[in-house]
């Protein structure tokens, strides 16, 4: 029984998880060049990318593959696979300060996706040979816009920080 005044608990709406062979990502990467990255990573995931990778490019490239796990990973967790709205430059995976990362969903998205879930949380790892991602989507809150949004790049916004949040990408 909940105690009065304490909100319902929220319920798991779904679960994705998704193991990568960093190697496939290096193939693809070495086919297609940069548009593989560009077709797969948003904005600042992009820059993000391209820093680590100019330093270390073993780095870059898991990066590169822990974010295309993530993406897969969240695609099962709602249920929707890489069809419309979800594509893959909607979704990115950023570091909050503290290096926790936090998903964000670009506006067509992330519209869909409040409409039908609350927070999201992720995790991901990543090995010289695999990279691991796994994401939860929460059911969505009893009351509409009860506070999972933040301001985050123009047009993205995280689903899984309170709304006092900001979520600046980081390079590290």
């Amino acid at each position: 029984m909940i105690p009065a005044g304490l909100p319902p608990s929220l319920t798991i709406a779904g679960i994705g998880l998704d193991l990568l062979r960093v190697d496939r990502v290096e193939a693809a990467l070495a086919r297609h060049g940069d548009r593989f990255a560009e077709k797969v990573l948003g904005e600042d995931e992009l820059r993000v990318f391209h820093a680590r990778r100019a330093k270390v490019p073993a780095r870059g490239l898991r990066y590169l593959a822990t974010r295309f796990a993530v993406k897969e990973a969240f695609s099962k967790a709602v249920g929707l696979g890489i069809r419309m709205p979800m594509a893959w430059r909607r979704v990115q995976t950023l570091n909050a300060p503290g290096g926790r990362p936090v998903l964000v969903l670009a506006p067509a998205l992330r519209e869909w996706y409040d409409q039908r879930f609350g927070a999201a949380h992720v995790s991901l790892t990543d090995e010289s040979d695999l990279v691991a991602a796994y994401v939860i989507v929460e059911t969505r809150a009893p009351q509409s816009g009860a506070g999972h949004v933040a301001r985050q790049a123009p047009g993205f916004s995280p689903v899984s920080q309170p709304a006092s949040a900001s979520v600046p990408p980081s390079e590290s």
